[in-house]
């Protein structure tokens, strides 16, 4: 059987502040194989985006394990953990974090500049990423002349110019309509569909079930695992 991708073991996270220590996860056990596309879902202080900065090497577990391709993070120096970032995750957020001063192509570009590539190399990879998302008639705009529903595409872009394995996506319809929701859900499930493995965090039952399965995450407990099939989802785990 194939090593999942990810993969955690009784995974806590305790913060500290003043003395005061919160548990946020308690005792997470995940797995997730290459090519899912999982939501994450829970109401606010469940835990969620701090499982998914766990996930995506922006944080660390006070205990337990994280296992990335069968090998345990906590094995990684912070430069280790730096070179995965670049290189195996992508991450698209609800507030689009674009440079406003830097035209479409030059946003999304802007994590290939870590490789060692050409500048022309690193344009026709950003025109890829671009075309992807449907914006190559956008690519010389300013994103403040965007819409929120295409600032969010050219987000999505630049997440996967760097082919990463993993696109993690943070409440990626949170500032956006219900169609231009829809239309970046149905970007990320084509993606999903060529191979990118996909981890959702949201809130919103119509965006969740754009995944193929849904964990539910309640006071940093997972209490569901839930698969969806043509958008209607099917319970498989909960308590």
């Amino acid at each position: 059987m194939d090593v999942p991708i990810i993969k955690t073991e009784k995974l806590v996270k305790i913060y500290a502040n003043e003395g005061v220590e919160t548990l946020v996860l308690r005792s997470i056990d995940l797995e997730i194989r290459k090519g899912e596309f999982l939501a994450i879902m829970g109401p606010s202080g469940s835990g969620k985006s701090t499982l998914m900065h766990i996930l995506g090497f922006l944080d660390t577990p006070t205990s337990g394990r994280f296992l990335y391709a069968g090998h345990d993070v906590s094995t990684l120096s912070n430069e280790d953990l730096a070179l995965m970032r670049r290189t195996q995750v992508g991450f698209i957020f609800q507030a689009f974090f674009l440079l406003p001063k830097l035209t479409v192509l030059e946003n999304v570009m802007l994590p290939l500049i870590y490789q060692e590539k050409s500048k022309a190399e690193r344009r026709e990879l950003a025109m890829k990423a671009v075309a992807d998302v449907g914006l190559e008639r956008r690519s010389g705009y300013l994103t403040t002349k965007l819409s929120g529903g295409e600032k969010q595409r050219v987000a999505i872009a630049r997440a996967i110019v760097t082919d990463p394995a993993v696109v993690f996506a943070d409440e990626p319809t949170g500032n956006l309509d219900t169609a231009s929701g829809a239309q970046v859900m149905e970007i990320m499930t084509k993606l999903n569909d060529h191979g990118h493995t996909i981890i959702l965090v949201t809130h919103e039952t119509t965006t969740a079930e754009f995944a193929r399965r849904i964990v539910k995450l309640r006071d940093g407990q997972l209490v569901g695992d839930i698969a969806v099939v043509n958008h209607r989802t099917i319970e498989t785990y909960s308590k």
